[in-house]
C-alpha cells in the first residue's frame, strides 16, 4: 500500500526559455518589476545572492502593501509567496551548482528519476530546513525521543496542546485496547497514546508524506506493531469502532481569495460535520472523543462561530464531558499586536461522549 503513494514534492522544472539572470551586481529593482510582470529569474553565482532577492523583495511588498490585520498579513503573504516562487535556482546531479550552498538530501532521496532540473528559491529553502529537522530531529518536550519529520509532514511547534493532552492521557481511566489517530501528521499524539500504554492506535492521514515518513520512522520496530496506517480522509479505512478517538484538526476557517491553502492550518466548512457524523459510528458506546483545538480563530476575528460548540448544541451525537483549557506561553520575538493575542489565546481540549 505504501509504495503505491506519491509523495508531495516541489514539482521540477525543466524549461528551454532564456531566463533572466541575477547575482550581486544585477538591478534589484528592475529584476523586482520583471517578478510583477510575470517573468522569471536565475539564481546565479551565489546561494546568498537568492536570499538577498527574497529580503529586498519583502522589503518591497512591505511598503507596497499594509501589513498590520491578521486579513492584510493573509494577503501580504500570498503576493510574497506568488513573486518569491519566480526567482529559480538550478539543480545539476542532485547538487545546487550555485556557491556556498546547502547541502540537501533531500534532492536526491525525493528526484531520484531527474538529476537535472530547476526549483523555486522557497522551495528549496524548505526542503534544506526540512533536511536539517530530519537529520538532526526535533525534541518535542512530552516525548521521550526525538522526532525526525518527514519532508512536508506536519510538526508541532508549540507544545501547549500537547501538555494538555499529556496530562489527560495520565488521568485517564478507560480501557486501552485501541484508539484512533485522525490526521496523525508526524505522529505525536499516536506516541503519546502509546506512551500511555494504548495497546494499538490505528492512524490516518490525507498527506502521503506523513504515511510514508511514519512507515520509514518505525521501520521494523515494535513501534510498527503497535501503530497502523491509513492513507485517506478522516478515518481511512478503519472501520471498527473504539474507545477513544483522537483529532486535533486545524484551527482556522478557510479564507476567501486565498489559494494553495495548508489543510494542516485551515479547515473547510464540511470538515468538523464530516468527522462527527463518521466518529458517532467508530466511537465505543462508553468511548471517548477528544479534540484538541484553540480560540485562535475567534480572537483573530477570523469567525466567531465554534465548530465543536456549535456540534454540542446543535448536532445532536455528542455530548460535552468536559473542556480543559491552558493560556498559551508568550513569545518574546513577537510583534506587540502578536503578544496582544498571544495573551488571549488559550488551547482546549474538548471530551465529548454519546449523547
Amino acid at each position: 500500500m505504501i509504495t503505491d503513494i506519491n509523495i508531495n514534492k516541489p514539482a521540477p522544472i525543466v524549461t528551454g526559455q532564456q531566463l533572466e539572470l541575477f547575482h550581486s551586481t544585477t538591478d534589484i529593482k528592475r529584476t523586482i518589476k520583471g517578478l510583477e510582470a510575470g517573468k522569471p529569474v536565475l539564481i546565479t553565482a551565489f546561494y546568498s545572492n537568492g536570499l538577498l532577492l527574497l529580503k529586498e523583495l519583502q522589503n518591497y511588498l512591505k511598503k507596497k502593501l499594509p501589513n498590520q490585520t491578521f486579513q492584510e498579513q493573509r494577503v501580504f503573504r500570498a503576493a510574497y509567496q506568488k513573486l518569491s516562487n519566480l526567482i529559480l535556482i538550478e539543480i545539476v546531479g542532485h547538487k545546487l551548482i550555485v556557491k556556498k550552498s546547502p547541502a540537501i538530501g533531500w534532492l536526491e532521496q525525493l528526484y531520484a528519476e531527474t538529476t537535472d532540473f530547476l526549483l523555486p528559491f522557497p522551495q528549496v529553502q524548505g526542503l534544506n530546513s526540512a533536511w536539517q529537522w530530519y537529520q538532526n530531529g526535533i525534541s518535542i518536550p512530552v516525548l521521550r525521543n526525538k522526532l525526525h519529520p518527514y519532508y512536508g509532514t506536519y510538526f508541532p511547534t508549540r507544545f501547549d496542546h500537547l501538555v494538555l493532552f499529556d496530562n489527560w492521557l495520565q488521568r485517564y481511566k478507560g480501557t486501552k485496547k485501541s484508539a484512533i489517530d485522525v490526521g496523525v501528521g508526524s505522529g505525536v499524539l499516536s506516541l503519546l497514546m502509546i506512551k500511555h500504554g494504548f495497546q494499538k492506535v490505528f492512524a490516518t492521514d490525507t498527506n502521503p508524506n506523513a504515511i510514508v515518513g511514519l512507515t520509514e520512522f518505525m521501520g521494523e520496530t515494535k513501534l510498527s506493531r503497535k501503530l497502523e496506517l491509513s492513507f485517506g480522509h478522516l478515518f481511512g479505512a478503519w472501520e471498527k469502532p473504539s474507545e477513544l478517538i483522537v483529532f486535533n484538526p486545524p484551527w482556522l476557517p478557510e479564507p476567501n481569495k486565498i489559494t494553495n491553502l495548508d489543510e494542516a492550518i485551515y479547515y473547510n466548512q464540511n470538515l468538523f460535520p464530516e468527522f462527527f457524523a463518521a466518529a458517532k459510528k467508530r466511537l465505543l458506546p462508553n468511548g471517548k472523543l477528544v479534540l484538541l483545538f484553540s480560540n485562535l480563530a475567534q480572537i483573530t476575528e477570523a469567525t466567531q462561530e465554534h465548530p465543536i460548540e456549535k456540534e454540542i448544541a446543535e448536532g445532536g451525537r455528542f455530548q460535552l464531558e468536559k473542556c480543559l483549557k491552558r493560556k498559551v506561553k508568550s513569545s518574546s520575538d513577537k510583534t506587540k499586536r502578536d503578544l496582544d493575542r498571544r495573551a488571549a489565546e488559550e488551547v482546549e481540549l474538548w471530551v465529548l461522549t454519546h449523547s
